[in-house]
């Protein structure tokens, strides 16, 4: 989401980067149908109004890649965009439109939300709707990203990662999102292509939070 990067995009900006953000999968909520609560749709649908962002970029600024940076589940939606909506070309990796992926707590091996997978299986087990139950309790995308599901399975297939593009995977041992925290790393079965990195390891005094992996002044 475009609010959660008030800190590091200015960074970033202060590096020479041209720095971009979108908000995605947003929907109305039930009550007041002008409101909109954004990262909640189909993690699938999200990737694509990535892609087209992309796209937009592109076209604006005549640049041939990107580097995308992803928090929670923007990382884990950037994979999908990565593998099933165009951003890598494995036939040729120097055409893919993504250079390098940055995650932060991304759920890229699913959360138990720290209980709440519980208090799902639960409501449903008592017989109420699971898409009702789901939306209710997670939204589709956070049910999408609970350990196990279907979206997660089709998207750690095969390979976690693709021909080309690096990765660098950032993680707290203070998430208390993505829980266990270290379900956020990635597997390049010894390709090179990412860096599991814990922020403990290079600055061990730090407590930042999930949230805190987009503002942490360290």
């Amino acid at each position: 989401m475009q609010e959660s990067w008030p800190a590091l995009s200015s960074r970033l900006a202060g590096q020479g980067y041209c720095v971009y953000a979108l908000n995605y999968g947003g929907l109305p909520i039930f009550w007041d149908n002008t409101q909109i609560v954004w990262g909640v749709d189909n993690i699938e649908k999200s990737a694509k109004e990535l892609g087209q962002f992309i796209d937009a970029v592109l076209a604006s600024t005549g640049a041939e890649q990107v580097d995308l940076v992803g928090h929670s589940q923007g990382g884990t939606m950037a994979r999908q965009y990565l593998k099933f909506d165009g951003g890598a070309d494995p036939a040729d990796p120097s055409s893919s439109t993504v250079n390098h992926l940055v995650t932060l707590g991304a759920t890229n091996h699913g959360t138990s939300f720290n209980g709440l997978q519980q208090l799902y299986l639960i409501a449903t087990s008592l017989g109420l709707p699971r898409d009702l139950t789901s939306r209710f309790v997670f939204g589709l995308a956070g049910s999408q990203q609970l350990i196990g599901s279907p979206l997660l399975k089709k998207l750690n297939a095969g390979s976690e990662v693709m021909p080309g593009i690096e990765y660098t995977v950032i993680a707290t041992r203070n998430d208390n999102i993505v829980t266990p925290p270290e379900r956020t790393f990635l597997d390049d079965r010894g390709t090179g292509q990412v860096t599991n990195e814990w922020v403990q390891d290079v600055c061990p005094a730090n407590t930042a939070s999930h949230m805190g992996l987009t503002s942490d002044p360290d």
